[in-house]
This record gives structure tokens, sequence and C-alpha cells, in this order.
């Protein structure tokens, strides 16, 4: 009897695979960073290969970590970086060129000239998304419309699109499988999420042919098995989703109402609205979740931060302010406060609810005595208040008042934001045994798949909390900081000229 189940979680900046045992726990972790490449100023790429090597590579080491042969692991679960588009050959799985990645603004002004003509509302009530490069489906268009032949061979039938979860099952199963989730195709800007199929309409705007397109399954299902070359023999291929809805799942936000929120490369809070689809007034994405073979369909509202911990990156490896992310915790501690600083990391432009393309980085409130201690502590503070940003568009538009924030991804270790961000909500903040929930989603995801788990109430049962954050600060000193903090988004707003 397989004893396991693997999951590949494929980043922003690395590849990992996480083997976990049945009580969810994980046996053994292996992960790979990769290049980042910046062809030009606000363009940002991957190489579709070095993303393949780097999760095949990890994958097969902790296989060999814990001795196993195939014939142990129950199933296989992927998820992704959303919104980075591949486009690669039919024949051969060659990408036609690098991956563009979700930060990258070089369709910027293409969904200017679609926000002129008024269809970003048919694209918003539709896909539930507001017109943005930050989607999948103006790359796409951009990729069709500037690599050499590309079009043409797209509309013979010759090439496919996928999102990184497309590509890695593709080349899992030997080019078999040409499939995404529920999940994932609702990041595209090409899914109608309340009619579960490609949109004719924007299709048909954005020029792009059908024939690229993936066919889409749910989030839990048996979809194939593993080519046998890869691991020496078959493994079933079974779960699939979006890093923030696979995140979402592993901290069993499985009621109407819970929210979590993951500190990643960018900073993702998803609120689950059960199987009903709401409309947001105030600037948050409507998506699906996740489908479980074939229950209803859920949705979430979800407010997507583009820079939280690449923030602390930036701060270790552009400004060289710290060695490594850990000591920005001790010098966060080494003073009370900022000094009124207030670092706005609009690196990539803001995402929600500005959704603000031509928002630039920006540092106020400088006097003669900010040094180090103040810029690492404010950049640290600057990803709780873009919680709080969407936080308050979420009360808004679900009138649900959130009792407790579940929370993940690698900066949730930094024991400082975590109490500051309880205290910049006003609500708790919860801190699971298991952090990485958006792998471990994967995994549960597949698993009830497989039948390795039972339902989604024996996965609740394993959930807990390895620590709370209680709120510290008054409301008045909370409502004074942040108020500060929309002052000083106001000055990185619109920095770039259209």
């Amino acid at each position: 009897m397989p004893n396991y189940v693997l999951a590949l979680d494929q980043g922003t900046t690395s590849s990992r695979a996480i083997l976990f045992d049945a009580e969810g726990r994980m046996v053994a972790v292996a992960q790979r960073e990769f290049p980042q490449i910046y062809p030009q100023p606000g363009w940002v790429e991957h190489d579709p290969e070095t993303i393949w090597t780097s999760q095949l590579e990890v994958a097969r080491e902790v296989i060999a970590a814990k001795g196993l042969l195939p014939q142990d692991i129950a199933a296989i679960g992927i998820t992704n970086q959303r919104e980075t588009t591949i486009l690669w050959d039919r024949e051969t799985g060659v990408p036609v060129s690098n991956a563009i990645v979700w930060q990258d603004r070089r369709t910027a002004g293409f969904c200017d000239q679609l926000k002129s003509e008024g269809f970003d509302q048919v694209i918003r009530a539709q896909t539930g998304l507001v017109t943005d490069a930050y989607f999948s489906g103006t790359k796409l268009a951009w990729l069709l419309d500037n690599v050499p032949g590309a079009r043409a061979r797209a509309e013979a039938g010759k090439l496919a699109f996928g999102t990184v979860d497309s590509f890695l099952v593709w080349r899992l199963t030997g080019g078999r499988l040409h499939i995404t989730d529920v999940s994932n195709a609702s990041r595209t800007l090409l899914f109608d999420i309340h009619r579960h199929d490609w949109s004719d309409d924007i299709l048909r705007r954005l020029n792009i042919p059908a024939a690229v397109l993936p066919r889409v399954v749910p989030s839990s299902q048996v979809y194939g098995e593993t080519d046998t070359g890869i691991f020496g023999g078959p493994i079933m291929v079974a779960g699939m989703a979006g890093d923030q809805q696979a995140a979402t799942f592993g901290q069993a936000c499985y009621s109407s109402g819970m929210a979590k929120n993951t500190y990643g490369t960018g900073c993702f809070m998803l609120m689950n609205t059960g199987s009903e689809a709401k409309h947001s007034n105030h600037n948050l994405l409507t998506t699906i979740g996740w489908k479980i073979g074939d229950q209803p369909t859920q949705y979430a509202l979800e407010g997507s931060v583009f820079i939280a911990g690449a923030a602390i990156q930036w701060l270790r490896d552009e400004m060289g302010l710290i060695r490594d992310a850990g000591e920005s915790e001790a010098l966060a501690q080494s003073i009370a406060d900022t000094g009124g600083v207030y670092v706005v990391p609009a690196f990539v432009g803001l995402g929600a609810p500005y959704w603000d393309q031509y928002a630039r980085g920006t540092i106020v409130g400088l006097t003669r005595g900010s040094g180090r201690a103040q810029i690492v502590r404010a950049t640290l503070e600057s990803i709780a208040f873009q919680t709080r940003d969407v936080l308050e568009a979420m009360h808004a538009d679900s009138g649900l008042n959130l009792q407790a924030l579940r929370v993940d991804g690698g900066a949730v270790r930094n024991s400082f934001l975590m109490q500051f961000q309880a205290d910049v909500l006003g609500v708790p903040v919860q801190r699971p045994e298991v952090t990485e929930t958006t792998a471990l989603g994967a995994a549960y995801l597949a698993g009830l798949a497989a039948g390795f788990w039972q339902s989604q109430a024996q996965i609740s049962q394993q959930w807990a909390v390895s620590a709370t954050f209680e709120p510290r600060m008054g409301a008045d000193q909370r409502d004074a900081l942040y108020a500060q903090w929309k002052r000083a988004v106001e000055r990185a707003r619109g920095w770039v000229q259209a």
C-alpha cells in the first residue's frame, strides 16, 4: 500500500517537492532556486526548461531520500505560480520563448486599450477579474503577436498554451495530457467562471485561437499517470491547483467566510464564499477556489498584493541591508518604530485594491536619523499594511467580519511581522503547525482523488495551530498608522507616465 503523496510546488523563485504522510506531515523536502530574467524594465521571464528540470530534480531527490519506489506514492499533486504563461510546440514539447511571469508588465498598454473600449466590463462580468497585465490572456496574445511564426502555428493547432501546471503535466505524462484545472483556468482572463468554459467573446477580442487552449478539469480527479521513464514506473497524477487556491485548501478553509493569507513572493488573501461567485465592488477578484470531482465548484474573493516576500529579497539582494531574511526580524525589533518612515514596495505596480499599473516603489518620511533598521522595519510593516488594504475591501464586499486570519508561506516564520499583522488588522493571526500549506493543499487534492484521504472533514481534523498572535495595539494607534500608510501609497501611485 502506498504511504505517501508527493506534492510538486513550482513557485516564482524556486521549485520544491515535498512528501507528505497520511497525517499530513512533511517527511522529505527538496528545493532548487532558479534564475529570474529581466530583459528590460517591467519585464520578467523564466526559462521553462529550467522550471521543468529544477522541478524534476527535486521530485527525484525526495523519492530517493526516502528510498521509495513509484508504488509507494499514492499520487502526485501539483501547485504552481499561476498567471505565468508558456507556449510550446505540441510535437516536440519545446517552448517557443521564455515564460512570461505573472509580475511582467509588458502588456499594460494593451490593457489600457481594452479599458478605453469598455471591454474590461465584459472581462469582469465573465471572468471575475480586472483587466490587468498580471493575468495570462494578454501575455498569450503578446506571444502570438511577437514570436515569429507563432500565430500561424497556433492557428494550425501546432502550439499549446498553458500556465505552469499545464506545462508540468504535459512533461510528466510525455505529452499525453494538455489540461489545466478550474482554479488555474480562472486566472487566465479567458475563462468564463459562470459557464465553466473558455469565453468565445474574449478569445475573439484578444485574437487567441481556441486550438492552443488546454482542457479544463476539476482540481481533484485522477487525470492519468506519469510517463514510466520519469520515475522508473508510473505514478498517478490526481490533483492540481494554483498556489493560492491550494494554500486555502491546505489551510482547511472549507466554510464560507474563512480566510487565509499567504506570504510568498507576493501576498495573497483568499476568502471562501462557498458555491456562490460573489461580485466585488471594491476591486477584489472573484475567482474559482477549487472543484472536487463532481461536487459543486467552490468560489473565493481574492486580494492580490504583488510584492511581499520579494521586498525582503530586495532588502537583501539589491539594497544589501540584510544578509538573510532572518536578520530582518532582529533589526525590526531593535527599534520601537520606524520614526515615520514608510516603504511602499510597488516595484511592479500595485495590486488589490488599487490596480495601479503605473505605481512604483517609494520610501517616504525619511529624516537624517533614518537608517538601516527603519527601512527594514518599514518594509516588513508594508506587507502587513497591504494585507489590511485587502481585508478592508473583503469586509465591504462580503459583509463578513473575519474572526481569525490563517497564515502561511515563508515570511510567517517572522514573528515580528505576524505580531504587527495582528496589531494592524485587529484580529488574531493563526500560524499552523505545517506552514507549507500550498504544497499540503496540492497533496490533499491529489490524495482525496486517489482515496489516500477519505474526506475534507478528515483533513480539517488534521489542521493544527502552532502559534496565535493576538492584537496588542489600541484602535487609535492602529488607525493612525494605517492612515499614514494610505498617504504614502498616494505618493507612489501613477509614477510612470502612461
